[in-house]
């Protein structure tokens, strides 16, 4: 398998590096939550589960209210063109997921062939998004196909944050100019006042500002967040969004051509509403998301939810199943692969009797 090569490292700042003259704000930061893990923690647990229970809640009693006949005549009136193009923004999507492990490779200084970036980047997020927990599960798939090509253990764990933090930017970014430019449409979803939309909007965009001018003041500090991580500067950041939205649109895409054409709602509000349903679907750490995505998709969307859960399934098989089957068969290929060659080195070096 090709290997990666680190870059070698270079100056942050053409002056001299910076001296420690007192914690920075990240450090006394990270010291805070450290201290008080343990509360953070049932906090933490305590939060996914009120997501589960008022998700399932609301998810159950759509269930209960399905009509069989109508589901599946939903079912049977979604069109070869509608299911065609959900594969195609599928595709899109996966493909822009394949470009976050390059950033964070080109932010690490780290060279790998594209083939091997893909694969890595491909089957950890098909995996983490059908079996939930992506920095655990898609970090042991990135470790599994970087770690023979030389990188430790620690590069691939920084690989895997600065993917995330990309994944998290695109979908802030959505969230805020959603809320800010379709506030009286997602009111009629959130029920607010079309006036604390904009602010929430204008309040998510903010801290995407703020974090551009934090990472572009520790880039000239040449100061590491932890250790010798540090996070990418301003640049990289905005392309990091630029991918992140890219993936996300196409992604909302996906699931919105399978809507019932009945359904009255636009794309920009219906791709808000994506990032905050797959936001809270995280936040569960339930397994993909699963019944928190829908159950919020059901209650924004509103109109049939006989429809709109026929959609909710398909969108489940063609985002979620199909690339979590394909990437298996990948990774089972790669580990044929790899056992092939070892076998044929054992082969062509027989040992001494």
């Amino acid at each position: 398998m090709a290997q990666a090569q680190e870059r070698p490292a270079s100056n942050w700042t053409s002056g001299s590096a910076p001296h420690p003259d007192s914690p920075s704000l990240m450090a006394r930061l990270i010291a805070a939550v450290t201290s008080h893990r343990r509360t953070l923690r049932r906090l933490g647990v305590a939060a996914s589960l009120l997501i589960i229970c008022v998700s399932a809640t609301i998810f159950l009693r759509t269930l209960i209210r399905i009509d069989l006949n109508k589901f599946k005549a939903a079912m049977a009136a979604t069109g070869g063109d509608q299911i065609a193009l959900a594969f195609a923004f599928t595709a899109v999507s996966y493909l822009a997921l394949t470009g976050y492990d390059g950033f964070a490779l080109r932010h690490l200084r780290i060279r790998a062939p594209y083939r091997l970036t893909a694969l890595a980047s491909f089957a950890s997020y098909a995996v983490s998004f059908t079996l939930g927990f992506p920095l655990v599960t898609g970090g042991a798939v990135r470790f599994w196909i970087y770690g023979p090509t030389g990188l430790s253990a620690g590069k691939v764990a920084s690989l895997t944050v600065v993917a995330g933090i990309t994944f998290w930017l695109g979908m802030g970014f959505i969230v805020g100019v959603g809320f800010m430019s379709a506030s009286d449409a997602v009111a009629e979803i959130d029920h607010f006042n079309p006036l604390v939309n904009r602010l929430i909007g204008l309040s998510a965009i903010g801290a995407l500002i703020v974090y551009l001018a934090w990472v572009g003041r520790m880039r000239w500090r040449g100061a590491a967040i932890f250790g010798n991580f540090k996070l990418p500067g301003p640049l990289l950041t905005l392309g990091q969004m630029a991918l992140g939205v890219v993936d996300v649109c196409s992604a909302s895409a996906a699931l919105y051509v399978l809507l019932p054409k009945s359904a009255g709602i636009g794309f920009p509000t219906f791709a808000t509403l994506y990032s905050f349903a797959a936001m809270l679907g995280i936040a569960s750490h339930s397994p993909g998301g699963l019944g928190v995505f829908e159950a919020t998709i059901l209650q924004g969307v509103g109109g049939s939810a006989d429809a709109v859960l026929a959609s909710l399934l398909l969108f489940r098989g063609i985002y979620y199943v199909t690339p979590f089957i394909t990437a298996m068969a990948l990774l089972g290929g790669v580990e044929a692969t790899r056992r092939w060659r070892s076998l044929r080195e054992a082969m062509s070096h027989p040992s001494d009797d």
